[in-house]
């Protein structure tokens, strides 16, 4: 079935140019030392490089045959959900509206200019949308799902407006009505700072994605969590940390810096992360320091990350992931569950940088998260 114009146009925001930059850090020193180069190609680039990454480089790499309407694996015996070795299509009849709908709702909460954020001079009042599934009660705790936008795009840009959805919500509808996702919480929020049209401006996008971890923290999580049903017991730092084991940042391009850097600065309040088509650093050892300095260690979180063959930011991608499989600690392991690691690598064969892509993988990560017991 031809996909909606509408989603094209849409998620066509999302393409911004590589997203990949490379992290280059001093012996020794913190993350706050580290200088940023932008490593990545002109808008429009269909590649980084002509490289061609192999399955005998990234070995848990896999690109055969996509499936359509497939469903998560469940181990009967231990509860393990495992992550299919072929990325999921979403089903052509899920991008039609659903007969139980999940509703939309505008969220506005106070924040500060991203720069000037520590000084707090300069107050700004955001927007975010937040779905809630078909059903949500008060009476229930529900899991929380952070999608981040790439560049040229916006808070709108995945799920849409109350007054104007996009079709990816009757996606996720249709996967909570069909039972292959969980009923959960899902917030569309902007790096976005002082201008609407920010994230059109790939420098400047590059440094607000760094500094976003000040607003998540601070403003955003707790104007969520302190307003929704959610497993937090309350909004204060310790409250959100014990809570991390029901929290997931995913982004796809630009929204995969932001993931990346979220792991970065907010290991403590995030079990899961899903980045997709979006590198920060080619220095794995950098990636474990991360999880050492933040005092938790290889069982305390899971990376579900994808790509495709055809997409511009693909090697360098694919470069960042074997560079955690092989830094010298040992921290990142492959795995297609929580039990056996903590990071799976699917790439989709022909998939491109684009928006019909990005929502492949973040459906992939929406039916796979919390189907299972947390290990």
């Amino acid at each position: 079935m031809k996909r909606l114009n509408l989603l094209v146009l849409t998620m066509s925001l999302m393409m911004c140019t590589a997203c990949a930059q490379q992290r280059t850090v001093p012996e020794n020193d913190g993350a706050s030392d580290v200088s940023v180069a932008d490593s990545g190609a002109p808008v429009g680039s269909e590649a980084v490089s002509n490289e061609t990454i192999s399955s005998e480089t990234i070995s848990n790499e896999k690109t055969t045959s996509p499936e359509y309407g497939g469903a998560i694996d469940m181990d009967p015996e231990e509860n393990i959900a495992r992550i299919p070795d072929t990325p999921l299509q979403i089903p052509d009849d899920y991008y039609s509206p659903a007969s139980e709908q999940g509703r939309l709702e505008r969220l506005e909460y106070t924040t500060y200019e991203s720069f000037s954020y520590e000084e707090r001079t300069k107050q700004l009042i955001k927007t975010a949308y937040v779905y809630l599934p078909y059903g949500y009660s008060e009476d229930k705790q529900y899991n929380v799902f952070y999608l981040m936008h790439g560049g040229w795009a916006n808070e709108t840009t995945y799920l849409g407006t109350p007054e104007s959805p996009n079709v990816f919500k009757s996606v996720v509808d249709h996967a909570v009505q069909d039972g292959k996702m969980e009923p959960i919480i899902i917030v569309c929020p902007t790096y976005n700072n002082e201008n609407p049209d920010d994230s059109d401006d790939y420098g400047l996008a590059l440094r607000l994605t760094d500094n976003y971890h000040n607003e998540l923290l601070n403003d955003l999580i707790p104007a969520v969590e302190g307003k929704y049903s959610t497993y937090a017991e309350g909004t204060s730092v310790e409250e959100l940390e014990c809570s991390r084991d029901h929290r997931a940042f995913c982004g796809f391009s630009m929204g995969s810096v932001t993931t990346w850097h979220t792991f970065e600065y907010c290991l403590p309040y995030f079990r899961y992360f899903l980045p997709s088509s979006g590198d920060l650093t080619s220095d794995g050892q950098y990636m474990e320091s991360i999880v050492t300095n933040a005092g938790y260690g290889p069982e305390d979180f899971f990376v579900y990350a994808m790509s495709g063959t055809r997409d511009f930011d693909y090697s360098a991608f694919s470069r960042q992931i074997q560079a955690m499989l092989k830094a010298p600690g040992g921290i990142f392991t492959e795995a297609d569950n929580e039990r056996d690691g903590n990071l799976a690598y699917r790439v989709q064969e022909g998939n491109e940088h684009n928006g019909e892509s990005a929502m492949q993988y973040i459906y992939n990560g929406l039916v796979w998260l919390w189907k299972g017991e947390i290990l």
